[in-house]
This record gives structure tokens, sequence and C-alpha cells, in this order.
């Protein structure tokens, strides 16, 4: 589903991606981790898009597209979807006009016709239920007064109704209390499927106790240096990252 080739990447003329390689398949769910500055986040940015970061070599394919030349919309058209760690607020456009809009926009890019009022509705209702979203909630402006719990709920809402093929999430559990990261957990394992595949991008090990990944990747100074299990992820809760730091430093 995903291929990304020798990935180099820069922000502002500062070489941040030194050299990434990672294959998804459908089905799989994916842990990066890696110490602060590392290159997590902005792994996650390059792939889905954003413009201020600059792809200085290799390649990243999607469903057999070569990617490097499309703009973040129409990446989002293909299936690529990033919920952020900061989502913006929107004030004056309702969560369910939002979702409405951009539902709608990746119909039209694929040459259907708007989702009918009915069948939007009915989506609507059963996937804030699964997600245990009150219905006043949906008519309140973006993300506007939302709590940190609130904003990263309702990033998963969004993902549950544009079924991406790809789901990236940028340390959704920051800032989660154990109900919230239990609701929203339960989200993405309601979301998974052998046809998608999912990218979790954390610091804590906690999340993936309920979101169990098949492989879990350490990135250090831009680079995948280290490729495992979930268990993995508990040797370095329990250790940090010095350990990697100094095997790499000894490689």
């Amino acid at each position: 589903m995903l291929k990304i080739s020798n990935l180099h990447a820069s922000v502002n003329d500062k070489a941040i991606l030194k050299g990434i390689n990672l294959e998804v398949k459908p089905g799989e769910v994916h842990a990066i981790m890696g110490p602060n500055g590392s290159g997590k986040s902005t792994l996650a940015s390059v792939i889905a898009g954003k413009e201020e970061y600059e792809v200085t070599e290799g390649s990243i394919s999607f469903g057999g597209d070569i990617l490097d030349e499309m703009d973040a919309e129409e990446r989002a058209h293909k299936g690529i979807f990033l919920s952020f760690q900061y989502p913006i607020e929107i004030p004056g456009v309702s969560v369910t006009n939002f979702i409405k809009t951009a539902i709608n926009e990746t119909r039209k890019a694929k040459g259907l016709d708007n989702m009918p009022a009915k069948e939007m509705l009915k989506m609507i209702r059963e996937k804030s239920e699964m997600l245990a979203i009150d219905r006043k909630f949906l008519s309140r402006s973006l993300n506007e007064g939302f709590s940190g719990g609130e904003k990263k709920r309702n990033e998963i809402f969004q993902m549950a109704m544009l079924e991406p093929k790809l789901a990236i999430l940028d340390e959704t559990d920051s800032g989660l209390d154990i109900d919230a990261l239990r609701i929203v957990a339960d989200g993405v394992n309601k979301f998974k499927s052998k046809d998608n595949a999912v990218i979790v991008i954390t610091h804590y090990q906690r999340l993936l106790d309920h979101i169990v990944p098949d492989f879990v990747h350490v990135i250090h100074n831009g680079r995948i240096v280290k490729t495992g299990t979930k268990e993995l992820a508990y040797e370095l809760e329990e250790k940090g990252y010095d350990w990697i730091k100094e095997e790499e430093a000894n490689a």
C-alpha cells in the first residue's frame, strides 16, 4: 500500500529525514517511536504532502501511484488521512458541515455525486455513537473551545467518516486521560480492516496496549534504526532511548 524508498526531506534548508525506508501493507498497523526531534512528525507531514517540507531525495508510492508531485488535497482524495497532533480551530464551521464538505469533495474527485443527505446523517449517527460523541458536539464550531480530549476524539471521528486507506495518527494519545484514550483506541480498532492500514506515531507504550501494532519502528536522527514487534515498545518504555543511540553510534 505504502512504499517509502530512501526518503530525504528538509524544512527551511535543514535536513530532517536522512534515508527512510518503510513498507506498509493492507491490514497492518505500524507504530513509529523515537526521541523528540528525531523526525517522526516530519515523516507524517511528508507522507501527507504538507508544503513546507521539501523532499530532496527518494520517493513515496501509495497504491502504486508516485506521490512526489501530488499536493495534500490529491493525497487526501487518494485515501491518506493525517490526524494532527495539534488540531486547529475553525470558528463558524460546524463539525457536521466540515465533515460533509470533506466527504463530498472526495466523492467529487472520484467522479461521484454528493452523498445523499439521509445516508450522510445515518453515517454521522453511527460513527458518533461508536466514539461516544454527543450529538450537540457535532453542531459546535470545529475544535473551537474543545478540550484536548475532544479535539483528538473529533480527529478520530473524521477518520471514521472519511474511511481512508491509510490513517496516520500523529501523537493522538498526547494529553488524553485513560477514558479518552480507550475511546480513541476503540475507534481506531473498529476502523481497522484487511483493506486499510494505520501508522501510529507515539511516545508512549500505553497507547500500544490498546492499538496493538504489527511492527514498531524507532526513528533516530532522521532514519529508522530499529524495527521489532510490540515487545520493542515495552523495552523502550523500560529503558528509554539511550541504548538505541549507543547502538547507532557504535554501528
